[in-house]
C-alpha cells in the first residue's frame, strides 16, 4: 500500500514538474511575440532568430556543463539519476509523516524545469540590446551566460552547495522563490552590461539630450506575447512549488497561481493609469510592460501574501516601471523593449518587498542576495561582452542598422511585401 502511494504521489509531481516546464518553455514564444512587435519591421527576422537560437543554445549548454555548475555532478548529465524506488521507500519510511514530506519527482523533469528557466533569463537580453548588435556576437554572449554565468550565481541561491562556499539563503536568509533575482535581475543586469558597451540606436537621442520615440512594427503581436507569458508565468511561479502530491501543497500551488494572476492585473493597472497621468493618454506598450512588471515583482515570493497584498505588489510595480523607462531614457540607456526596467529594477523592487509579506526575512538579508547576484552577473557580462567586442565586434554597421539587421545578419524580411513592389 505504501509502495503504490509512493509511486502515485511521484508520478504526479513529475507529471506536474513537466507540464511547468513546458508552460515555462511556451514564455519563449511570448517573448519572441513581444520582442517582433516592438521593434521595426527591418528588424523582425533577426529579432525572431535571435530568439528561437537562444533557446536552442541555453539548452545544450545548460545540459553540456551548466546544470552540473548550478546543482553539482559531473558534466553531460551524469550528475542527473532517476530516482531509487527502494531506497527511496526507506527514506519514507524512517520519516515521522511519512509521504508528505520532501519532493519526490523524476530528476530529468528537474533537468527540464531548471533549463527553460536559464532560456528565459537569455531571452531577457535580446530585447535590450535589440536593432543594433551582431547576431552571432549575441549568440556567443549566449554560450557563456547560459553555460557559465547563469549556472554559477544560481548555485548561490538555489544550489545544494554553492560555489565557493556560498550560500545566500542560509547564510543570510535571502528568500527568491522563483526567481525576481536570480532569473530576471539576472538577466537584466546582463543586458544592461551589453547596452552600456553597445551604445543607443541611431536618432534615439538627439543633440541636446531629446528622446525619439522609435515605435514598434506591430502592436498586436506584443500584446499577443504579454498574454503568453502572463500564462507561462502559472507555470514558472507555481512549478517552483516543486510538487503538487499532497493537500498542503496543492493549496499552495492554487495560491500561487492566485497571486501571480492578481499581480500582473495590478501591474497593468498601475502602469496605465500613471501612463495616463503623464502623457495624457492609454500608452498600450506601458501597459504591456506594466503587467510584466506585476509579474516579475511577485516572482520573489508568490507563496506568501495575500491575493490583495499581491495585487498592490503589481500596482507598485506597474507605477515603478513606467518612471523606470522614462529614467533610462534620460540616461541614454537605450533599451527598445524596457526589459532592464521590466527585469532589473522591478526584479530589484520584488526581492525587497518580500519581508513584508514573508516571515524570517530581512531587508539586510534580500539586499545582500541582489547586491551578489548584480556584481557577478554584471562584472562577468562585461568582461564577455568586452572581449566578443575586441575579437568580433558586437554592433552592426552605420548602413547595415540604417536598412535593417533583418537583411545584413539573416537576408531575409519579416515582411517582404510590405516594402517590395
Amino acid at each position: 500500500m505504501e509502495e503504490n502511494i509512493y509511486h502515485l504521489q511521484y508520478a504526479m509531481d513529475t507529471f506536474y514538474f513537466l507540464v511547468c516546464g513546458a508552460l515555462v518553455m511556451w514564455m519563449a514564444a511570448g517573448f519572441a511575440m513581444l520582442e517582433s512587435g516592438l521593434v521595426r519591421a527591418k528588424n523582425t527576422t533577426e529579432i525572431l532568430t535571435k530568439n528561437v537560437a537562444l533557446y536552442a543554445i541555453a539548452c545544450i549548454m545548460y545540459m553540456v556543463c551548466g546544470y552540473a555548475i548550478m546543482y553539482g555532478g559531473d558534466v553531460f548529465l551524469t550528475g542527473i539519476q532517476e530516482v531509487d524506488v527502494t531506497a527511496k521507500l526507506g527514506e519514507f519510511a524512517e520519516r515521522e509523516g511519512g509521504f508528505t514530506g520532501g519532493a519526490i519527482y523524476s530528476s530529468a523533469s528537474d533537468f527540464f524545469f531548471q533549463v527553460v528557466f536559464v532560456a528565459t533569463a537569455m531571452s531577457i537580453v535580446s530585447g535590450a540590446v535589440a536593432e543594433r548588435m551582431k547576431l552571432w556576437a549575441f549568440l556567443l554572449f549566449a554560450v557563456v551566460m547560459t553555460g557559465f554565468i547563469y549556472p554559477m550565481e544560481g548555485s548561490w541561491t538555489w544550489g545544494a552547495e554553492g560555489k565557493f562556499g556560498l550560500n545566500l539563503d542560509d547564510q543570510f536568509g535571502f528568500k527568491d522563490f522563483a526567481g525576481s533575482g536570480i532569473v530576471h535581475l539576472a538577466g537584466a543586469t546582463a543586458a544592461l552590461a551589453g547596452v552600456i558597451l553597445l551604445g543607443a540606436r541611431k536618432g534615439k537621442y538627439g543633440p541636446n539630450g531629446e528622446v525619439h520615440a522609435i515605435t514598434g512594427a506591430n502592436l498586436p503581436l506584443a500584446t499577443l506575447g504579454t498574454f503568453i507569458l502572463w500564462m507561462g508565468w502559472f507555470g514558472f511561479n507555481g512549478g517552483s512549488v516543486l510538487k503538487l502530491g499532497d493537500i498542503g501543497n496543492a493549496n499552495a500551488v492554487a495560491m500561487v497561481f492566485l497571486n501571480t494572476n492578481a499581480a500582473a492585473a495590478g501591474g497593468l493597472v498601475g502602469a496605465l493609469m500613471v501612463a495616463r497621468i503623464l502623457f495624457g493618454k492609454a500608452d498600450l506598450t506601458m501597459a504591456l510592460n506594466g503587467a510584466l512588471a506585476g509579474l516579475v515583482a511577485i516572482t520573489a515570493s508568490p507563496d506568501s501574501p495575500s491575493a490583495m497584498a499581491a495585487t498592490i505588489i503589481g500596482i507598485v510595480a506597474g507605477i515603478i516601471v513606467v518612471f523606470s523607462i522614462i529614467g533610462l531614457d534620460k540616461l541614454k540607456i537605450d533599451d527598445p523593449v524596457g526589459a532592464i526596467s521590466v527585469h532589473g529594477v522591478v526584479g530589484l523592487f520584488g526581492l525587497l518587498v518580500v519581508p513584508f509579506t514573508s516571515e524570517g526575512t530581512t531587508f539586510l538579508g534580500q539586499l545582500i542576495g541582489a547586491a551578489v547576484i548584480f556584481a557577478w552577473v554584471f562584472i562577468a557580462s562585461f568582461v564577455v561582452w568586452f572581449i566578443i567586442k575586441l575579437v568580433i565586434g558586437i554592433r552592426v554597421s552605420e548602413e547595415e542598422e540604417f536598412e535593417g539587421v533583418d537583411i545584413a545578419e539573416c537576408g531575409m524580411e519579416a515582411y517582404p511585401e510590405f516594402t517590395h513592389k
